[in-house]
């Protein structure tokens, strides 16, 4: 989300604040129906923000099947995640919205909620992250860039989304804004964690084989590729500063040197660190939720901040952790 836009990507968000500030109104977004989702939707994550996906991933969530970021668009991660449900509901996880798998899903309950901005909402920002580690470990903090920033993650939302719900804010304190609201964090014990480079997908079971909760993950990548067999969690970080060393991680621009980085959400690693007994590798957040599964990752399991966090709620030290496929 701190990325340099191009003028090509520049254009795609107008042309997303446009189209969401037309059809992306709170009570569009709750009189949406799912069955207005065709069943072989084209995967193009490029297209208009659509009121029944809002709706269909807020319910998701709320569900245990993360589908990521809120955002709007149908793509994979939004398929997984209705693959997710069906697994927990005892159906055919085939990942398509039949009738059945919506009057499960969809209770009728609102979606939109107004918010009113704190003081504290806008504390403890920064002015940006850079792109170098070695510019991160002179900051003080992994903060957030903005209030929007900061909401949108409290609630799941991609950035622009929420600009999209709140067009002209400028997301003040004393302010009221719209927001979608995903629900409580899943709460449980997890015992056994399966992830799957496959599937993209972190799947947590309980004692009695049951699953608790669905995440979309990006599990390592070609050149840098997440262990093998089973190992166990080791323990849990939030928070945490982040210690990077050439020698065993990975080469980040010119940095040849340890460097500390300091905590924050937009750290490296995000807001936790599950930490795993394989030497170096965890489970983590991570600053970019609207690139899960959408690129790799040096070799960890990275999630959204949220969902790493809901996870690091239900797990302790010596949860079987297996990586498949």
């Amino acid at each position: 989300m701190k990325s340099i836009a191009s003028t090509a990507t520049l254009s795609l968000f107008l042309s997303f604040s446009v189209a969401a500030a037309q059809e992306l109104r709170p009570e569009a977004i709750d009189a949406a129906s799912l069955a207005s989702i065709a069943l072989e939707r084209p995967l193009k994550p490029s297209q208009d923000p659509d009121p029944a996906i809002v709706r269909l991933q807020v319910l998701l969530d709320r569900a245990g099947s993360s589908p990521g970021v809120v955002d709007g668009l149908y793509g994979e991660n939004v398929s997984k995640a209705v693959a997710g449900f069906e697994t927990m509901n005892g159906l055919p996880a085939d990942g398509k919205l039949d009738p059945d798998v919506i009057s499960r899903l969809d209770t009728g309950a609102p979606i939109v909620e107004s918010y009113v901005v704190t003081n504290e909402d806008a504390t403890g920002l920064v002015d940006h992250i850079p792109e170098d580690y070695g510019e991160k470990a002179k900051m003080a903090s992994m903060g957030y860039t903005s209030v929007a920033e900061k909401l949108s993650e409290r609630f799941h939302m991609d950035i622009d989304l929420i600009k999209a719900l709140n067009p002209g804010s400028d997301f003040a304190p004393g302010k009221t804004v719209e927001v979608v609201t995903p629900g409580p964090p899943r709460e449980g014990k997890v015992k056994r964690i399966a992830v799957s480079k496959k599937e993209g997908q972190v799947l947590a079971y309980d004692e009695a084989g049951k699953l608790l909760a669905v995440y979309p993950a990006t599990v390592g990548s070609k050149d840098n590729p997440s262990p093998k067999g089973t190992h166990k969690v080791k323990g849990v970080a939030r928070m945490p500063v982040y210690r990077y060393d050439p020698k065993v991680n990975f080469k980040q621009g010119r940095n040849n040197k340890v460097l500390i980085i300091p905590k924050g959400p937009n750290g490296p690693v995000g807001s936790v660190w599950i930490d795993l007994t394989e030497p170096t590798y965890g489970i983590h957040g991570t600053p970019d939720p609207e690139l899960i599964d959408k690129v790799g990752s040096h070799g960890c399991v990275r999630l959204t901040n949220w969902d790493a966090e809901e996870l690091a709620g239900m797990v302790k030290p010596g949860v079987v952790v297996k990586f498949v496929n």
